[in-house]
């Protein structure tokens, strides 16, 4: 699925880069891309529930200390 541009004849290097990135913007690769990245497993209701409390409890020592 890679993106292949050529470059045309007399053209600069900044064109180049410029009409690269365009199509890469307009094709959706770094839109999928950054989806991906920072994609994590869905937890379940008790999981979320367990580490909520978790939260609480070292929210409620912290403020304890201070």
């Amino acid at each position: 699925m890679g993106l292949e541009v050529q470059a045309k004849e007399k053209e600069n290097s900044r064109k180049l880069v410029r009409r690269f990135s365009q199509r890469i913007r307009r094709s959706g690769i770094l839109k999928k891309a950054k989806k991906s990245r920072f994609w994590e497993k869905p937890l379940s209701k008790t999981k979320k529930k367990s580490q909520a409390l978790r939260r609480e409890e070292i929210k409620k020592k912290l403020e304890g200390q201070s």
